[in-house]
């Protein structure tokens, strides 16, 4: 059984703008059309949908996406450089976890920082009860 495009588009987490645009641009192929002549999406074709969104969460751009989707056409005969890209994305997503990571240091720094100041202040009697 299929799903109609606002199926897919609800069960991907994308619009329907976007499914539209994928399959124009070709990271999708077209779906199957059902007997009216509407979208029919294949279990498939969401897993498919669920791939690319993890990729463009990597921040892979849309170019190389574009690139991979070409090559998974071509089947096994491909697989080598779709590893290739898949190496390099993990090698930029690496990077980026790195720079968070670093990111992450210099927010538990300041807050503890602030976590130092509220229980100075808190030691220190106030005026007003003095």
């Amino acid at each position: 059984m299929g799903h109609s495009i606002a199926e897919a588009a609800r069960r991907s987490g994308l619009s329907i703008d976007t499914l539209r645009y994928y399959e124009r641009i070709k990271l999708l192929d077209p779906p199957e059309r059902d007997a009216a002549g509407r979208r029919d999406y294949s279990e498939e074709d969401l897993t498919w949908l669920a791939f690319l969104t993890r990729l463009r969460t990597t921040g892979m751009p849309i170019r190389r996406m574009r690139e991979y989707a070409s090559l998974r056409r071509r089947g096994t005969a491909s697989a080598g450089r779709r590893k290739a890209i898949l190496v390099e994305q993990r090698a930029v997503v690496a990077e980026r976890i790195e720079e968070l990571r670093a990111c992450m240091d210099v927010l538990d720094y300041k807050i503890g920082n602030y976590e130092r100041i509220e229980r100075d202040a808190a030691l220190v009697p106030s005026e007003a009860t003095a």
